[in-house]
Order: C-alpha cells, then structure tokens, then sequence
C-alpha cells in the first residue's frame, strides 16, 4: 500500500441529515478560566477521548494553553450551541514551521454541515498568517471517516506517529 499516494478519490457524499443545509458560524478561540471551556469544548473533545475526565481535560487545558496550544470553537450563529472544536499550535520543527492541529472534531449530529471543512479553513489560514509552510495533524488509525475528511481536502498521510506508555521513573 503506498501510503505517500495524492491521487486518492474525493470522500463519498456523507449521509443526509434531518437539517443537511450548511450552517452559519462563528468562531471564537477560548482560554482556560473560561467557563465555555467546560461547557462547550470538553464535551466535544472528550467525544474523541471518551476516557478523558472533566478533571484532566481542565487540567490539560492550562498546561497545554502555557504551551502554546489554541482553542478554536465554532458556534451555531443562530442558536448559540458549539458545533465543533480544533485544538491547534505553532511549532518550530527540522521540517520547517508548521501549524499543528492536536484535535479537530464536529458534533455526530453536525457532521455533512460544513463545520469541519470551515474549521479546516481557518486553521489554514491561521497557519499561513503565522508563516507555516505546512498544516499536519494525527488521526486514530481506526478514524476512517476522519482519513477521508483529510484525504478529501488534499492531506497525505506523510509519517507515522509512533508512541509507547511511559511507566513512572522508579527512582
């Protein structure tokens, strides 16, 4: 399998939703001490890491915002409600700078709305203001509709990110 291929087929049309039509929104980046933070972004990000506690996505939260890390949210511009979030931060890297995206992700019921594709867009142009050469992000090898979402705005799979549990120092 050449995983470095560009040439991969747009994502197939998602499926019709009760309210298919695309949604007007408004985006807002968030800080810790921000009560939408617990309200708005938590849920959404806890739907990618259901194990994640209201307790250390605050905590991850604070530590991440001292290191850089932004919280983009995009609401409902009609009622209000936060349709999707990206977690994203600049990095300088051997490759170049480059704007890295620590999670993207849409409300189930939101998804086929456009709110993943406007965060996508923003995020780019975040990245290009900020003067990166390149936009990359990780995704769960099992997150098949999250590959075509990629795939679909032209993101090549480039590495792979490889990682392992660190037991406590026993010292």
């Amino acid at each position: 399998m050449d995983l470095t291929r560009t040439d991969f087929e747009p994502a197939p049309p998602e499926p019709a939703s009760a309210d298919p039509a695309p949604v007007d929104l408004v985006l807002v980046d968030l800080g810790p001490g921000d009560p939408r933070m617990a309200a708005d972004v938590a849920p959404l990000i806890r739907a990618l890491r259901p194990r994640l506690s209201a307790d250390a996505f605050t905590a991850f939260a604070e530590e991440g915002h001292a290191q850089g890390l932004r919280f983009t949210v995009a609401y409902d511009a009609a009622t209000g409600r936060a349709l999707g979030a990206a977690t994203h931060r600049v990095l300088a890297t051997s490759r170049g700078r480059l704007l890295f995206v620590d999670d993207l992700v849409t409300a189930a019921e939101s998804r086929g709305r456009g709110v993943g594709a406007r965060l996508m867009a923003e995020l780019e142009r975040r990245g290009r203001a900020e003067g990166c050469a390149r936009l990359e992000l990780d995704s769960g090898t099992t997150n098949v509709d999250a590959h075509r979402f990629y795939h679909a705005r032209r993101l090549t799979v480039a590495a792979f990110h490889f990682g392992r549990e660190l037991e406590p120092d026993p010292g």
